[in-house]
């Protein structure tokens, strides 16, 4: 399921956490775990990743995550503040040093002209939650083809995240 560069690209990532004792968590919405389970399928990984959360729905991202109401209701899923919030709230709930977050529209359906089918954003907080950094992406293809590539640039991010940031 993985490509080889994704599996060498969350080694590395590891690799880094585990020199610098970090610890990593996920909140994930369309990618329902991927990132956990890419996380995972690597060898040590127990030594590094701390949890993963599954926030499907707007009830689920409050309830595990603390994202505001207010911040769903004025921004909606599938925006930069609710990935951030997400990110910020799989931090401080897991405890963790890194947190990667992610919500978007995989498709095929669900897609509008303001959020089409492939519009991902990816939050990555590093330590206190002082400093969070969001990307918007537009994917193309099918679902399983916008979360992969969700995954890759997720784990993508957490690299560049850590190595300014450390």
């Amino acid at each position: 399921m993985f490509t080889n560069n994704l599996k060498e690209n969350t080694e590395r990532l590891l690799s880094r956490c585990r020199r610098l004792s970090l610890k990593i968590s996920t909140a994930e919405s369309c990618t329902g775990g991927l990132i956990s389970s890419c996380i995972t399928a690597c060898q040590g990984s127990s030594s590094v990743f701390e949890r993963g959360y599954i926030a499907y729905s707007n009830e689920a991202k409050e309830e595990l995550l603390d994202v505001s109401l207010t911040t769903l209701q004025s921004f909606g899923a599938v925006s930069s503040e609710v990935a951030i919030e997400m990110a910020e709230g799989a931090l401080i709930n897991a405890k963790s040093n890194l947190a990667l977050a992610v919500t978007g529209v995989a498709g095929p359906g669900g897609g509008t002209s303001l959020k089409p089918v492939g519009l991902v954003f990816i939050a990555c907080a590093f330590r206190d939650a002082s400093d969070i950094k969001c990307q918007k992406f537009n994917f193309s293809g099918d679902r399983e083809a916008i979360r992969l590539a969700t995954v890759e640039q997720a784990i993508l991010l957490g690299l560049e995240f850590l190595t300014k940031n450390s």
